[in-house]
């Protein structure tokens, strides 16, 4: 079993950063990465970015590139995800997980050992 905790959400002004901070513990060697997603009120968990462990390589989606950065610490076994150029649609509770499957990072069922969730509310 892996255990995912959370941490960094809060209240930001429109333009504003925030890092959100990931700790996987348990049996993470069984783990081919990590990813974070998000989920608005009223709409489906979507994709935000996610790392792969073993060379570091990076996914992120298409309305967050370029403002929002994913990177990890393997000694620590921790998962970041630093946004910049916040924006009220990027208001959502955020969640990290654990991906133990071989398919694609950008597919939610490839990812298990859900953490809590962390929100993230942009004013504007």
């Amino acid at each position: 079993q892996v255990q995912v905790v959370e941490s960094g959400g809060g209240l930001v002004q429109a333009g504003g950063s925030l890092r959100l901070s990931c700790a996987a513990s348990g049996r993470t060697f069984s783990l081919y990465g990590m990813g974070w997603f998000r989920q608005a009120p009223g709409k489906e968990r979507e994709f935000v970015a996610a790392i792969t462990w073993r060379s570091g390589k990076t996914y992120y989606a298409d309305s967050v590139k370029g403002r929002f950065t994913i990177s990890g610490d393997n000694a620590k076994n921790t998962v970041y995800l630093q946004m910049n150029s916040l924006k009220p649609e990027d208001t959502a509770v955020y969640s990290c997980a654990g991906k133990y499957h071989t398919g694609s990072y950008y597919v939610l069922s490839e990812y298990g050992y859900w953490g809590q969730g962390t929100q993230v509310t942009v004013s504007s």
